[in-house]
């Protein structure tokens, strides 16, 4: 615990060595953890806008998309979940290092466009929550809010646990989550464009209710900010904050 801690109140203060490969990190600093060269491995990839999945070059709606849109505008990310990606969300989300969660809304808030009046996260179930002891998509939630100037807030409560969605399908995922999400308190009437944040997004099954929530409470906009977007299930994966 006590390494966490000094590890949490150190990484951003003291400079300046590449959190990847150790060397001297050159000022200007484009990431206070990673140097000019490692950046490269976030490198941005072509994608559809509205769904997040990769493309052969960036369109504003691939051909999915175009027969059946998500229940989202425009969803932002930093990448797949592969290395060294995968890694940080890996310790923010399992690890208790959730001093990540700057350093991946860092790499994430440079691809977001256009300002939404208000940020909410994912919910975790209570009983996840005392067992985690935290939110990671709350903590991730927090810093952009703090680096975009916007307000965050948290909308969503999860009313019903359940089952890991590790390894499922679409349409398992679908059922697994039906009626677990509720509204927690009002939306102000002049609150037209909200993000949604969660760290990976697979399928969309956990933050489809959650928009649809939102619709029907006078939301006329929809963003989704995640680290990772991947196109299918794996044993490693899973849309965040599962029970």
């Amino acid at each position: 615990m006590l390494t966490y801690w000094i590890n949490k109140y150190t990484t951003y203060l003291l400079p300046n060595h590449c959190d990847l490969c150790g060397l001297a990190i050159d000022k200007p600093y484009p990431h206070p953890l990673f140097c000019h060269s490692c950046l490269k491995n976030f490198a941005v990839q072509p994608r559809c806008l509205c769904c997040g999945l990769i493309m052969p070059e960036q369109v504003e709606q691939c051909g999915s998309c175009l027969i059946s849109s998500p229940a989202w505008s425009r969803l932002y990310c930093v990448g797949d979940y592969q290395a060294p990606l995968s890694g940080y969300v890996h310790r923010l989300k399992y690890l208790g290092q959730f001093w990540h969660a700057k350093t991946l809304a860092l790499l994430l808030a440079p691809h977001i466009r256009v300002k939404p009046d208000l940020i909410t996260f994912v919910p975790l179930h209570w009983r996840r929550f005392l067992y985690r002891g935290y939110n990671q998509s709350q903590h991730l939630a927090w810093e952009l809010s703090k680096h975009m100037d916007v307000a965050c807030n948290g909308l969503f409560c999860k009313v019903r646990a359940t089952a890991r969605q590790r390894g499922m399908v679409k349409k398992q995922r679908v059922h697994n989550v039906r009626q677990a999400f509720e509204l927690g308190q009002a939306i102000d009437t002049d609150t037209d464009h909200v993000a949604i944040v969660d760290d990976v997004l697979t399928t969309g099954s956990t933050v489809e209710p959650l928009c649809q929530l939102l619709y029907q409470n006078g939301v006329k906009t929809i963003d989704i900010y995640c680290v990772c977007r991947t196109s299918e299930p794996a044993d490693n994966l899973s849309d965040a904050n599962l029970i």
